[in-house]
């Protein structure tokens, strides 16, 4: 029986949900479904205005992070963008997507982590990781920073220590940490057009606040 493409999209579609949810039932707060559902709002924002394909920017989104319980549990010798690349293209393929999609899907998930090597080759890929990076800047980031500095058992703020000496998963993996060596340059590596202008909005916003955090630190407000 032959069924429409628009008919086979959305199963793949609703496959990769239950998918993604059971791979990542799991996970910290920090990373868990809520910030899966921010990035896939972003990014179909961000396709429309990009003109990127909608089907592979959707399900690159919902599988980009279905490996990151894996890398947590290695404490970071695994990387999850490749892991998962490889897991999502497995999962496709057998879900009957055809091999030049899947293979499609699986790269954007490869190239989507900041500190990899890998940069984005596609504007899809490109689509998936400016999502992803707004996610960690603006309020929601400020929010998601101070979430994850509390799982990782650090303090409120660091503002009296040389923060290039800190290191991560410590009492001094603090949100401003998160910030200063990571937070305030993520507008910098942004791709696309839409995602530029929604990523300056945060950083000025984020910045404020964490010069405010500062300010209060030391009693100066």
């Amino acid at each position: 029986m032959h069924f429409p493409e628009e008919s086979i999209e959305r199963e793949i579609i609703e496959k990769s949900l239950v998918f993604a949810r059971q791979q990542m039932k799991n996970l910290r707060s920090s990373h868990g479904w809520d910030h899966v559902q921010r990035v896939l709002a972003l990014a179909e924002r961000i396709a429309k205005a990009e003109g990127a394909d909608p089907f592979i920017v959707t399900v690159a989104s919902i599988l980009h992070d279905i490996a990151r319980e894996d890398e947590n549990r290695s404490a970071g010798s695994l990387c999850h963008a490749r892991l998962g690349s490889e897991r999502a293209y497995s999962f496709l393929i057998d879900c009957g997507l055809d091999e030049r999609r899947a293979q499609h899907i699986a790269r954007c998930i490869r190239e989507h982590r900041f500190r990899n090597s890998e940069k984005p080759s596609t504007l899809e890929s490109m689509v998936l990781f400016d999502a992803d990076k707004l996610d960690s800047i603006g309020a929601i980031g400020i929010g998601r920073a101070f979430l994850f500095s509390g799982e990782v058992g650090a303090k409120l703020h660091n503002s009296d220590i040389d923060i290039l000496s800190t290191k991560a998963y410590t009492e001094e993996d603090t949100a401003y940490r998160e910030y200063a060596v990571k937070l305030q340059y993520i507008r910098d590596r942004i791709m696309t057009a839409e995602g530029r202008r929604l990523a300056e909005e945060r950083t000025e916003f984020m910045t404020a606040f964490f010069r405010r955090l500062q300010e209060e630190s030391s009693g100066r407000k």
